[in-house]
């Protein structure tokens, strides 16, 4: 929705964030990873295919777009934010089950699961004590804490030897956090456990879902699995990059659900805020997830 001061012409404030306006960037789609187009193969679909699955189940299932209304409201966002993330989901990353009912019942199958994060047999609870990590403990809030510990995994663990234990080079969240295997993502909005018990804060706040717990790996993927929570979580994801951005780089992507979308599957909003501030100027663009949410959005707000 267009504000009453840009409708009458009113100058914005000269500190107001610049507008990331709608629509692409980009004039042609940019590339689709490797791996989202051998997967779509293995599965004997095609991203069009994919794209009217989600789209013609959104259609049919007004329950859910009525909770997705409901729950973007609690956290001030359009809806179509939310909707983007779903479709781009589950167009390029996995395939959408036939009804909403599907991810209850997978979900219930995760609550009896004895399995915990953790590498070569270290919890991340004992993880996250190290010294190396003790400068983390001033921040109270889970989006700040977490983030401080994945940059001290970054700097300090990944990819090096400490006290005589190898680390894989690779991401905090494949490395404790996907004990299935590394990649994996869950639910309705495709949530990463990570990112869930950094949002887990505002979610309480905004939406009154019991904090998460690393040491409860079972109630983490419970909470992701649930359509009900896992949307609270999707919003969470949403409003967060665009506070990252707003705050820092000081540009407004509350108008391009194909930026959010894109934000959504890449992840690292603080840090691509940081970067784009850095540069100086220049507005974000989308990818190729994000690209497909401005390029189809006419039919998508249709489903609201």
């Amino acid at each position: 929705m267009v504000s009453l001061a840009l409708a009458m012409g009113i100058p914005a404030p000269a500190d107001a964030a610049r507008l990331v306006p709608p629509g692409n960037r980009n004039a042609e789609q940019p590339p689709i990873p490797g791996a989202s187009v051998r997967r779509t193969r293995a599965g004997k679909t095609s991203f069009d295919l994919k794209y009217e699955k989600v789209r013609d189940l959104l259609k049919q299932d007004r329950s859910l777009i009525s909770k997705i209304k409901r729950v973007a409201a609690a956290y001030d966002i359009d809806p179509i934010h939310m909707v983007g993330a779903i479709v781009g989901e589950h167009t390029y990353n996995v395939d959408a089950y036939d009804r909403l009912q599907s991810y209850y019942v997978k979900a219930a199958s995760y609550a009896g699961n004895s399995f915990r994060f953790a590498y070569k047999g270290e919890d991340i609870s004992d993880f996250v004590e190290r010294s190396e990590f003790d400068r983390c403990a001033d921040f109270d809030d889970s989006y700040r804490l977490w983030s401080c510990r994945e940059d001290v995994w970054q700097a300090t663990f990944r990819g090096k030897k400490v006290d005589g234990r190898a680390y894989p080079d690779n991401r905090f969240s494949a490395v404790f956090f996907q004990p299935f295997y590394a990649g994996q993502t869950f639910g309705l909005g495709q949530i990463n456990p990570l990112t869930a018990l950094m949002l887990t804060d505002l979610v309480n706040q905004k939406s009154g879902f019991a904090k998460l717990d690393p040491a409860d790996a079972a109630g983490v993927y419970r909470a992701i699995m649930d359509p009900d929570i896992s949307l609270a979580y999707m919003a969470a994801v949403i409003r967060k990059s665009i506070d990252d951005y707003r705050t820092i780089a000081n540009v407004d992507i509350s108008r391009n659900p194909g930026i959010t979308a894109t934000l959504f599957n890449i992840g690292g909003s603080q840090q691509r805020a940081r970067a784009l501030k850095a540069r100086g100027g220049g507005l974000p663009e989308e990818n190729y997830y994000g690209w497909l949410i401005n390029d189809r959005l006419d039919e998508l707000q249709e489903l609201l």
